[in-house]
Order: structure tokens, then sequence, then C-alpha cells
């Protein structure tokens, strides 16, 4: 299980692409960048929620 570690930045590395997809897309005359954006913001979101969550588990497994 040591793994899920580093799976949140994961989500982080999906999100810098996602920006950089919206970017290129931002400046294309035809595309819109807009789902880019969201699922970055998405993905963003689930890294700073994956961390919270492990630290969480982590915490309860301490206690006991």
């Amino acid at each position: 299980m040591n793994y899920l570690k580093y799976t949140p930045y994961i989500y982080l590395v999906f999100g810098a692409y996602f920006i950089y997809d919206g970017v290129t897309k931002l400046n294309a005359t035809e595309a819109t960048p807009w789902l880019s954006f969201i699922i970055a913001g998405l993905a963003i979101f689930m890294f700073f929620f994956r961390l919270k969550f492990a630290k969480k588990f982590e915490d309860r497994n301490k206690k006991s």
C-alpha cells in the first residue's frame, strides 16, 4: 500500500497537462479550451482532496 502515497501526484500531472492543453487551445481559433480548464480544476481539486484523505486515514491508523 506504499504506492498510495504517490497517487495524488498523478492528479497534479494531469492538471498541469490540461492547463497546457487549455492554453494551447486558447490560442487556436476554432477550439474551445473551457473543458480542458474544467478538467484541470477538477484534477487539482482531487490532488488536494486525496492528500487530505490520506492524512486523515494515516492519523486514524496511528490511533489504533
